[in-house]
């Protein structure tokens, strides 16, 4: 299955998961709550708040080497947007990806999805635990802080 497919689907309109595609071209779905959904904003409204040059997206699909993967928020800046608009999927991550952990998520799966949107150009994946710790990654490894003038706080 292609992403157009999906997103053109009637089928797979306003459903309470998130739905990406493996590498095989395969349906993936993650249950969200609404503590996810909050912090989804949260964090765009921060992210736009705080860096000027660019907008926030929420629900960002990437393509990426496994499939399509879709950041829960991400940070473009104003040239990424004028080069890439709102193609769907991106062909290239956005400077910032993020990813809220659920419950369903696992640590494997969140250390793969960081090395795919790095792969796929992102400069920094933020993960945010459910526990309240988020951790910031670039191309050299896992930060002690994002290179970026955000400080993000979660309530747990």
């Amino acid at each position: 299955m292609q992403w157009a497919e999906v997103v053109d689907n009637p089928y797979f309109e306003n459903l309470p998961f998130k739905i990406e595609l493996n590498r095989y071209g395969k349906i993936e779905m993650t249950p969200a709550s609404n503590k996810h959904g909050r912090l989804q904003v949260r964090i765009s409204t921060l992210l736009e708040r705080k860096l000027k040059k660019g907008e926030a997206l929420t629900e960002c699909s990437v393509q990426t080497t496994e499939g399509v993967k879709v950041a829960d928020v991400a940070w473009c800046s104003s040239a990424f947007i004028k080069q890439h608009g709102y193609e769907t999927p991106y062909l290239r991550a956005p400077e910032i990806c993020v990813e809220i952990v659920s419950p369903s998520n696992s640590k494997e799966e969140m250390t793969n999805k960081v090395q795919l949107y790095l792969q796929a150009g992102a400069e920094e994946v933020w993960v945010l635990w459910e526990h309240g710790v988020i951790d910031y990654y670039g191309k050299s490894g896992k930060l002690e802080q994002s290179a970026y003038d955000v400080t993000v706080t979660m309530p747990v």
